[in-house]
């Protein structure tokens, strides 16, 4: 099954708050199953990816601000 998540031109303003937005739910998600602490091993992997996506999302961020007029955006999630 695929989910089209975005598909689209936006400013690149748009583009960093769309794709922002995205990131910060899946930290949140991670910071979540954190406060349960379920083991040290899980722990220390959604710290990990955490700090991964904090980059990513600064990388991403960085990009667009010197994008000037409409970027390309495409997201899609593929269910196996």
């Amino acid at each position: 099954m695929d989910l089209q998540l975005v598909q689209g031109q936006f400013s690149s303003t748009d583009a960093s708050e769309i794709i922002s937005k995205l990131i910060e739910v899946k930290i949140k998600y991670h910071e979540e199953k954190i406060k349960l602490h379920e083991n040290e091993e899980d722990l220390k992997y959604r710290e990990s990816k955490i700090i991964r996506l904090q980059n990513q999302l600064k990388e991403t961020r960085d990009f667009l601000l010197q994008q000037t007029g409409m970027v390309s955006v495409e997201s899609n999630i593929n269910i196996l």
